[in-house]
This record gives C-alpha cells, structure tokens and sequence, in this order.
C-alpha cells in the first residue's frame, strides 16, 4: 500500500474520533500514575479552555470581538461558590446554575452591545471585566469582597462525596461533552450561518439570516461554558479571589484564542494547553503576564493565520490534495440537474424613489416581474440599477414608492424576512465565505428555507438528518445546474471568478425562491460558462420562476429576456420586449452611445 492510500485511509476516519480518543486517554491517565503538578494543569487547561471555545464562538466565528467571557467565568464561579454554602453541593446542580448565571449575564450584555453595532459589544464586555471587583465589593457580605469567597463546601455527586481523583475524572468528562456540542453546533447548519456572517453580513441578510439574533445566539452559547468552567473552578480549591479574574486572565483568555485559532473548536484546546503549561514555566507571571499574552497574541496573529490549528488545516489539505493526485482518485459522479415546476411570484415596484442626500438614485420607477419570465433592466453605469435591486432585498428603503410579492408588501421589512419571503439574489461582486468548500457554501442558502433547531443540530435528533440529507441533495442538485459538481469539495473562495459568479446562482437557487435577482451574473464568464448560464435561465423561466436579470451583456438580454426596462440616471427611459428595445433611438444612445443618425449612416455603408 502506498503513502498516499494510506493518507486517504486514514482521512476516511471519522473526524470526531481523534479528540475522542484524546479525551478517553485523559481519563485514564490518573491509572497511569499522573503526578498532582500534572494533574492540577490539566484541569486549569481543560477550564481555561472551555472559556476560549466559547470565545472562538463569537470572535472566531461571527466575527464579533468580545471580551465578557470573563465576566460569565466570574458569574459561574461565585453563583456556584455561594449555592455551596447555602447547602447546594452537588457539583451538577451548581453546573447548571453557573451556565444559567452566565447565560443571563451575557443577555444582560450582549442585547445592548449588538444594537448599538460597530464596536458596541466589544468596549461592553471590556466595560464588563472592569466591573467584576467593584460589583463583588458592593455585595461583599454574599461573596467576600476583595477579600475573596472562603467556605465552599466540599462537592458531592449525587449524594457522594468527590475526592480528587474522581473531580479530576468529571472535569474531564464535562469537557469532553462541552466540546462535543459545540463541535455539534459549528458543523451544523448555524455553525455555517455563522461563517456567513463573519464573511459577510450584508450577504447573511440575504440569505435570510438574522445578522443580530445570529450573532446574540453566538454570544449567548458561548456564554454557557465559562459558565460550566466558573462552576468546575469554584469547587477545584473551594475558594475564590477576584485577581482570578483580571484583564490580565482576560487577555490570556484572548491570547489562547488566537493562538490556537479562533476560526477552530479544539483550537481551544490546543491554545490553553500552550498558554497554560507556557506560564507555569514562569515565576512571574503575575508581574509579565499581559507581556506573556501579548506575545502570544502576536505570534499567533503574525506568524500564521488562523492559529496553531489553522498552520494544521492548511498541512493537512495540502496533503490530501497530494495523496488525491498520486493515488489518482475519481471524482464523485455529478448529480443529473433536474428542474421541477417553480412557483415564481410576481414582484411589482410602483413609484419607487431614492436620494442619497443630493444624489437622486432612483425617481418613480415602477417595474412588473411576472412568474415565468425574464425581466431584464439594463442602462449605463450609475443609472440606478443595482440600487433598485437592493431595495427590492430590502439593504434601502424607499423614500416613496411601493414594492410587493404576490401583492403582499415587502419593502420596509428587514432585508432577512424579504429573504425569507422568497427573493433571492447575487451580488455585482460574487460574495463567496471563506473556509467553506463549495458544497458547504451551496448548502447554507437553505438556512432560510429549511434547517434544524439549535437544540435538534446539538444533540443530533433526527430532526437535524432530515435536514441535513435534505441540505446535501439540494446542493448537489443546484451545483450540477450550473456545473461546478466536480468541484464541491474545493475551498469556494479559491474559485476563478466565473465559476463564483455560478456558486453564487447555485446558492440562491437552492433555497426555492420565488424570485431570482441576478446582478450582473453574466460577467467574467467565458464563453462555455455564459452558454450553460443562459441555458440556466431560460430552463428556470420555462420552469415558472420569476427571474430579474441587471446585466451589460447587451445580446444575452436580447436573447433571454421576456421584458426589458431600461434606466437612465435614475428613471426608466423605455420599456418593451426585446423587438422594441433593440430598435429603440433613446436605447442605443443612452446605452449603446450611438445615436440614430450614426445608425443610420453605419446601416448605408453597410448596404
């Protein structure tokens, strides 16, 4: 057997199973002789991690710097410390109660940080860990002051004590679990909306994603294991101080993050094992500990992208990629592109108007796109097209005017609901997340259409496979319409352009819209792309979908479109079926520039 089939072999191999096996040796090692040093480390790495993951899940994933993670460890931590000295002991119960306790501080934070936007969240949760020793030292009867919480009763397991080889064991078992959902959660469909989001936001609202309950889930998740990891931490020496949660812990936090990747769930992992056992190796690190963090921060962020597991992703695609070619492996089959019968909707702008402060955008315009045709909008650069299909998706608002499907109003809904309404859209600049291979980035265009709970895709009810059977044939279906099977397992960003411009129709096509815009779609094709998008177009007309296509190729228009409008600074200058516009004198001056008598001296010398 060569090198290569034996890569191949091994990739075969689920990939849950690898941090599985880590954690079943963890659990076993206290057989094995681990010394207490050893021992103690690993439990702080496993707690120190299990605040990152939940940092990785609004930083490294939707985008969204956030520091409070420290502030819910803190909350976990005293909650479950002063459930202790009330009598409740039993380290599951105050498990619960430090996620729950976390759960609500990151609401109380992160509602308010969001709707502010821009860098709101980041300077709330920065805001928030200043606050951690002022709010103990304003209820310092309940958790000591700065004096710190003594007096934890010793945990219990329902009913039985703990002793420290079985506390090392449920640290360890509670980690493993954590990842495993979280893991859950990012390989889901939410966890690809997240990407989205990072990617883009204005391309989530497109695709029906909420940009700010997407990113407060986000937050308010990653809430729940610094909460866990407070509870787990109060009961390791039955005592808390507040220089336990300092900006200095969190900028370790931040810097094990980084390190490790944050675009990464064992990243986590990887960056608390190197950050905590690194500043063990120091005597003083209370004194250098933001200097340690800081050149942590900045040897992950410099020195490789992604992190520690971002260097391994790369390596390891690489290799797959080399084993691919040498043992010469087949391409999986193409999916036969069939198409079945579309419920378009039909899609009316009456009056619309827009300025952009003295910049007349849009005056009066009025559009009607009819299920099973394809109305095309054309004109110059500047004329107001792209503008006017952005406020059909809702991205502006009218100043006048009305928009409706089916006869039911759309314009002034956010543009997520337009999205989930039924209008789909490319954009002028294809707008492809990174890190997702083509077939992945096909499938979260269904997140509007149809998708799973949180709680069905963390646990893996069958709710969350139907959903993901039902994901994984559209997409293969919408790739083999515009002929890009063969490349589903590529990253989607290392496309040429052509063949984004026809990821980006296959994912709006995925989800079942009832209108398709198409900006521009038809640029940066070569010839065999631009046949199959018109080939495209015209089977998705006859289908019944209600198509409207803003393009400059002058003769694909002629060729496809049912009705065309054409706009001129702003206004629609002639309107009619492709006949008409073709011959149209104000057509071919203001969009050809030629003017009649040009045309008509051409057509005399040609004779």
């Amino acid at each position: 057997m060569t090198v290569a089939n034996l890569w191949l072999r091994v990739r075969a191999i689920p990939g849950w199973i690898w941090p599985l096996a880590c954690g079943a040796l963890l659990l076993l090692l206290p057989s094995l002789g681990l010394s207490y040093t050893a021992t103690r480390q690993i439990e702080l790495t496993l707690i120190l991690s299990l605040i990152v993951v939940g940092m990785n899940l609004s930083l490294g994933f939707a985008g969204e710097l956030a520091m409070g993670q420290t502030a819910m460890y803190a909350a976990g931590a005293y909650i479950a410390g002063m459930a202790s000295k009330l009598g409740v002991t039993d380290i599951w119960l105050q498990i619960l109660i430090g996620a729950a306790s976390a759960l609500v501080v990151g609401l109380i934070s992160g509602i308010p940080g969001l709707r502010l936007g821009s860098w709101s969240l980041a300077m709330t949760s920065f805001f928030l860990i200043l606050l951690v020793p002022d709010v103990l030292s304003i209820f310092k009867e309940q958790t000591g002051g700065r004096n710190g919480l003594a007096g934890i009763m010793p945990p219990t397991s329902f009913g039985q004590m703990i002793d420290p080889k079985g506390y090392y064991l449920i640290i360890v078992a509670v980690a493993i679990v954590v990842f495993a959902l979280m893991r859950n959660f990012i390989v889901s469909e939410h966890g690809m909306a997240l990407r989205v989001l990072k990617q883009s936001p204005v391309l989530a609202s497109a695709m029906g994603i909420s940009v700010f309950r997407a990113k407060l889930t986000a937050y308010a998740i990653g809430a729940i294991p610094a909460g866990v990891a407070g509870a787990l931490f109060a009961n390791l020496d039955l005592f808390i101080s507040p220089e336990a949660f300092t900006f200095s812990f969190a900028m370790t936090v931040l810097a094990a993050s980084i390190f490790g990747g944050s675009a990464s769930i064992y990243g986590a992992l990887i960056g608390s094992a190197v950050l905590q056992f690194g500043m063990n190796q120091s005597t003083n690190f209370q004194q250098y500990g933001l200097v340690i963090s800081g050149a942590f921060l900045l040897l992950g962020g410099v020195a490789f992208t992604g992190g520690l597991s971002g260097l391994l992703r790369g390596l390891i695609r690489r290799a797959d990629a080399a084993a691919h070619r040498k043992a010469g492996v087949v391409a999986e089959p193409a999916v036969v592109a069939e198409l079945d019968t579309l419920d378009g909707a039909r899609l009316r702008a009456e009056g619309i108007s827009k300025a952009f402060g003295g910049n007349q955008a849009l005056s009066d315009v009025s559009i009607d796109a009819a299920p099973g045709a394809v109305t095309a909008i054309i004109g110059p650069n500047g004329s107001g097209k792209t503008t006017l299909l952005n406020m059909i998706s809702g991205f502006y608002r009218a100043d006048s005017g009305s928009i409706t499907l089916d006869g039911e109003p759309i314009q002034g809904l956010a543009s997520f609901r337009v999205a989930r309404g039924g209008v789909s859209r490319t954009f002028q600049t294809p707008n492809v997340p990174a890190h997702l291979t083509v077939i992945e980035a096909v499938e979260a265009g269904r997140y509007a259409a149809d998708r799973a709970g949180i709680l069905p895709s963390v646990l893996r009810l069958p709710r969350y496979w139907r959903a993901r059977r039902a994901d994984r044939r559209d997409a293969e279906r919408a790739l083999a319409l515009v002929g890009l099977s063969e490349q589903r397992h590529q990253l989607a960003a290392s496309l040429p352009l052509g063949n984004r411009r026809l990821l980006e129709v296959a994912r709006g096509l995925v989800s079942s819209p009832k209108v398709l815009l198409l900006d521009e779609v038809a640029s940066g094709l070569d010839e065999d792309e631009l046949e199959m998008l018109e080939e495209l177009v015209i089977r998705l007309r006859d289908a019944g979908m209600t198509v409207i296509l803003v393009e400059h190729n002058f003769q694909l228009v002629l060729r496809i479109a049912s009705d065309i409008y054409v706009l001129a600074q702003g206004a629609v200058v002639a309107h009619g079926a492709a006949d008409e516009i073709e011959r149209n004198p104000r057509v071919m001056e203001e969009y050809l520039g030629v003017t009649a008598e040009t045309s008509a001296a051409g057509g005399g010398d040609d004779e």
